[in-house]
């Protein structure tokens, strides 16, 4: 079968006003068809219209590292290995859950989502974003498993929030076919207030960025909105994702932002911390880790699957003067279990000093 999506220029919402000339304000107008990826000419069209969207040299060095024969276990991306990869470890992974008889209880903890709260206070922050709520959903998997896709979209339904933004990791598998999550990530925006913004993570096609913005996701390429309330502005920028396809861009991201703005970043993973602090973001919020997904008692992870200091591994963090924020996702990955660190959706609330 063959899924059509449609691409249709969106009216901006109340709170953004986009920043730069080659931004997340360019959306397809184009019907999208999503086919299978041997046909050849279906791929040229994609990586033509793409290289509208983000530019010839980023469209094709994400297709370009997509269409390579499978996603490496070990090399390539910030981090040496890759478990997310490693497609023959999960079932092993799983057997030994169920051997222990601890799946069916990883599986009830893997839909226990916890709504966290986390006060960013900022000394420049405009009175008019002081109160502000930001819903952070990150790390979805949406295709992963039915329940947990149920049990998330029963839990934003009724939160109170100015605008939501997603880290990326809306696919369960990273690479193969894009309709399951296309899906999954329709049933959820249905349920989200507007306006949503987002970015890609590891786990991603860029051939899912027409579908996510035909939904009325503003999603931001290495670009940068700005958001308005009552004739005051901050910027909120994104990058493509930096773990894997390593197709990230600060500066161009940035370029537009006043450096006396406040500014916030959202990047899959917090592994460019020191590139965000010294391209003067006050805040970062990022997911990727899962916060361990799998941990010791006392929330011990045995791996974060990134490069950088364990403290950023989950929760609230602080780099110089930068804020951060690695939320431990709503998902699942590998195996559909968590132990010891339950999921969480986050609302951000922006105060002043």
């Amino acid at each position: 079968m063959v899924l059509v999506e449609c691409f249709a220029t969106r009216t901006p919402s109340k709170y953004h006003r986009h920043a730069s000339t080659n931004c997340a304000g360019k959306f397809f107008s184009e019907c999208y068809e999503f086919q299978p990826q041997n046909n050849r000419a279906n791929m040229d069209n994609i990586e033509q219209q793409l290289a509208t969207r983000l530019g010839r040299v980023h469209a094709r060095q994400r297709l370009g590292i997509e269409a390579e024969r499978g996603h490496h276990v070990f090399g390539r991306g910030l981090n040496f290995f890759h478990p997310e990869n490693w497609y023959s470890a999960h079932a092993l992974v799983r057997y030994a859950i169920q051997l222990v008889g601890m799946y069916e209880r990883g599986q009830r903890n893997a839909r226990n989502l916890q709504v966290k709260k986390n006060p960013i206070h900022l000394p420049h922050l405009p009175k008019a974003f002081h109160d502000f709520k930001i819903l952070h959903l990150t790390d979805l998997h949406v295709d992963m498993d039915e329940r947990n896709l149920n049990a998330l979209i029963q839990t934003v339904a009724d939160l109170h929030y100015d605008i939501c933004v997603l880290t990326g990791d809306y696919r369960a598998r990273t690479f193969g076919e894009i309709e399951g999550a296309v899906a999954g990530m329709q049933r959820l925006v249905l349920m989200l207030k507007q306006p949503v913004y987002g970015i890609l993570g590891n786990h991603d096609s860029v051939r899912m960025l027409p579908a996510l913005e035909s939904m009325g996701v503003i999603m931001l390429m290495n670009e940068a909105t700005a958001l308005e309330r009552e004739g005051a502005r901050i910027f909120l920028a994104g990058v493509d994702d930096p773990h894997y396809f390593r197709v990230d861009n600060l500066e161009k991201a940035a370029q537009h932002i006043p450096p006396d703005a406040v500014s916030l970043l959202l990047s899959h993973t917090p592994e460019i911390y020191r590139l965000a602090a010294h391209a003067d973001f006050d805040v970062m919020l990022c997911g990727h880790t899962h916060g361990g997904q799998i941990c010791l008692p006392g929330g011990i992870p045995l791996t974060l699957d990134s490069k950088c200091p364990r403290y950023m591994g989950a929760g609230k963090w602080r780099y110089q003067h930068m804020q951060g924020y690695t939320s431990v996702g709503a998902g699942t990955s590998i195996v559909n279990v968590r132990f010891n660190c339950p999921p969480e959706v986050t609302i951000h609330h922006l105060l002043q000093v």
